[in-house]
């Protein structure tokens, strides 16, 4: 049986641009983040300028970053919360490479990237082969990675990082900080991978049907433990820059991360449920986030009350994407 024909894939919406973009899960959040910042430009002085707008954008890099992979799982119907913990332990890990044997970071880079990957096909191999909760797995692997990140440096800080690595935290390339560049390319793969790739079709096809697309030839097995690496690459590639931008490996960063990841999926537009979203959404999601922080932040409102109004639109997210899937 042709499994690419035979299970459902994402709409392919008809019409001119306006009107596709009108029909996308990223046209909701994508009014929103542009509500938010015409009130952003009223309200304050500088929202406007260029330093502060690059500075949005670098705030954001990080849980945008984690919540690329995140989308990716979330759209099969599961989750992942080990996310902020892998940030810590890659960051550490590939710190400790460095600083305590004296690896290059082009070495370095490469074993933090790779304990990512491992947790994650850890992950993904329990929730696919094992039939084990996503929320469940992940959780665990969650206090694992923390604990090694913590016993590996004794629960302090990893300082002393060479400069060459800073430089993917700091640095800057025709005028745009290097996170920010890491991001737009970790979101340009995604997109590649989710919407032009036979991988994009199946992980919308087992979010929308696990078992018909079971049926139809299609190895769930094999795609979700893919989806779950993917989850831990880009929270190690997140860590990476985390660790390069604080020029330190902390065991203790990283916590709540995954809330910010879940939060910026889902005010993109993603379904909770799964089969239902897109990664163009996830950053517009994760640059709302990054807007409504910074502009609270201008305009001096309690860090209290912030959290009460960024889990207020996080509910109304929720709450929309609910009423649009019906």
């Amino acid at each position: 049986m042709n499994a690419t024909a035979s299970h459902p894939t994402p709409p392919v919406p008809s019409g001119g641009f306006f009107t596709q973009l009108r029909r996308s899960t990223a046209f909701l959040p994508l009014v929103g983040l542009v509500a938010i910042s015409v009130f952003m430009i009223v309200a304050t002085d500088n929202f406007l300028s260029w330093g502060n707008l690059q500075n949005i954008a670098l705030q954001s890099s990080i849980n945008a970053i984690i919540a690329v992979g995140m989308t990716a799982a979330i759209l099969t119907g599961g989750i992942d919360l080990s996310v902020g913990a892998v940030v810590a332990l890659s960051g550490t890990l590939a710190s400790g490479m460095m600083v305590q044997f004296g690896l290059p970071p082009m070495l370095a880079v490469p074993l933090g990237l790779a304990v990512g990957v491992v947790i994650g096909l850890f992950n993904g191999y329990c929730v696919a082969y094992l039939r084990m909760p996503p929320i469940i797995v992940t959780l665990a692997t969650m206090g694992i990675a923390r604990g090694i990140a913590l016993i590996y440096t004794g629960g302090y800080p990893i300082d002393g990082l060479p400069e060459s690595f800073a430089f993917l935290g700091g640095g800057v390339l025709a005028g745009i900080k290097v996170p920010i560049l890491i991001m737009l390319a970790t979101y340009l793969v995604a997109y590649v991978l989710l919407n032009m790739a036979p991988f994009g079709r199946y992980v919308y096809a087992i979010g929308g049907n696990e078992e018909a697309t079971r049926l139809s030839g299609v190895r769930v097995s094999r795609y979700k433990l893919l989806v779950y690496a993917l989850s831990g690459l880009t929270a190690a590639i997140a860590g990476i820059v985390q660790a390069a931008r604080v020029t330190s490996g902390q065991p203790g960063v990283g916590v709540g991360f995954e809330l910010d990841a879940i939060a910026a999926v889902v005010m993109g537009g993603t379904s909770i449920a799964g089969g239902r979203g897109a990664i163009v959404g996830t950053l517009v999601g994760a640059l709302l986030l990054g807007v409504l922080n910074n502009g609270l932040n201008m305009i001096g409102v309690s860090p209290y009350l912030q959290l009460i109004i960024k889990g207020g639109i996080v509910l109304l997210a929720i709450f929309i994407s609910r009423e649009a899937k019906r």
